[in-house]
């Protein structure tokens, strides 16, 4: 068991510990004076007063004072080395109205040059210039994006570096390379066990995967991904990841060459996103619609046959949502069984329909793809040119 009290003074290492006292005197068992060694060596007087926790009660007479010789005999010193750690704790904290929150605190990890097993010491105890000393590199590499310096960090086995260290807004230096859209340090934090899903405290509640995709940056968003970063995590409002980016689009002005180069970045961040988040499939056609505003949504067939699904309207064609909502009827199409040239140099084609035994003329962008590829494939290896009045030529050899 291990006690020390503050001896105030500047550069020096501070402890704050509860006040152990004697049972049967006022006296502090365990008194300390320690000094930042870049200054002079500073030492810590040491006590391991077994009974005293064995028997709270006070004892009297002899007994008494044989204690207080045992803890004077059990005096020892040692000389500070530096802090070779860093952890965050969080403790539960019960209101009195029976809520709980959580208390998040840090600790460093103490060396000593004498030999005694490292301790774990509270911030609060510790004076700002030996911090510093511990954190000041870590923090200057992850606001630069120093991917070699930090390497450099986790690498160097002789301090403990935690990768989910937090800043007092709870911010990581994920955090900040995500913000600079450093793939690398991306990658070196992550190899090195870093939380990529982490939630900051303050700002907006926000992981690495918003960071990088507010600030526009499409190789960050890439690289959080492919390093297990989940796109359907809400901030603090509620927001994914592409919901924020989108959202920063809607506010980022269009026609401003300004803001173009801002534009691209966030469509390409927006673009990494939709990869992931969206399992695409060619509809075959929308069947029904509910919701409105943001809130809409659209039952879809899908060409594969799958299973219907309700799917955000942002997510489709807008030409099918047009084609929907103004009442076009859709069908199925077996085959393009003939071409035409129309009015402005457009093309029309002549589709077969699976439940339909008229044949009709198509402009070519409501025609599927392939089946017009398909035709234009056999027209050429028949060797036939179809205008519009041969059309009928041309549905007869394909059809």
């Amino acid at each position: 068991m291990e006690g020390v009290l503050i001896n105030p003074s500047l550069s020096r290492l501070k402890f704050s510990v509860p006040n152990l006292l004697h049972p049967s005197s006022s006296r502090p068992i365990f008194i300390s004076h320690r000094s930042f060694p870049h200054h002079h060596p500073f030492r810590l007087r040491l006590r391991t007063p077994s009974a005293f926790f064995q028997d709270q009660i006070p004892q009297k007479g002899k007994e008494n004072d044989a204690l207080e010789e045992e803890v004077k005999e059990e005096d020892a010193y040692g000389e500070v080395n530096r802090i070779i750690g860093r952890r965050t704790v969080r403790s539960p904290v019960f209101a009195n109205d029976g809520s709980v929150t959580t208390a998040i605190s840090t600790e460093y990890l103490v060396e000593w040059k004498d030999g005694h097993t490292p301790s774990w010491v509270p911030a609060d105890g510790i004076a700002a210039d030996v911090v510093a000393e511990y954190e000041t590199p870590w923090w200057t590499a992850a606001k630069k994006a120093d991917a070699e310096a930090l390497s450099s960090l986790l690498a160097d086995e002789s301090i403990s570096r935690d990768p989910d260290a937090e800043d007092p807004d709870g911010r990581t230096a994920l955090h900040f390379a995500a913000g600079l859209g450093s793939e690398e340090c991306i990658k070196i934090l992550a190899e090195a066990g870093a939380d990529v899903n982490k939630l900051e405290r303050a700002g907006g509640g926000l992981t690495p995967l918003h960071v990088a995709s507010g600030y526009g940056r499409p190789g960050a968003v890439k690289a959080l991904l492919e390093a297990g970063a989940d796109p359907d995590i809400a901030d603090g409002r509620g927001r994914t990841p592409l919901e924020l980016v989108k959202e920063v689009l809607v506010a980022t002005p269009k026609g401003n060459p300004a803001a173009f180069g801002r534009r691209m970045a966030l469509e390409g961040a927006a673009a990494e996103l939709e990869k992931v988040v969206f399992e695409w499939g060619e509809v075959e056609k929308v069947v029904d619609g509910r919701g409105e505003g943001k809130y809409r949504e659209y039952l879809v067939e899908w060409r594969d046959g799958g299973e219907r699904e309700w799917v955000k309207a942002e997510w489709l064609a807008e030409d099918l949502v047009r084609d929907y909502e103004e009442g076009l009827e859709y069908g199925v199409a077996e085959a393009v069984v003939g071409r035409r040239e129309v009015e402005g140099g457009k093309r029309e084609y002549l589709v077969k329909w699976v439940d339909l035994q008229e044949k009709t003329w198509e402009p070519e962008e409501n025609v599927d793809t392939e089946l017009v590829q398909e035709f234009e494939r056999q027209q050429g290896t028949n060797g036939e040119k179809v205008s519009g009045e041969g059309a009928a030529t041309q549905e007869t050899a394909v059809g």
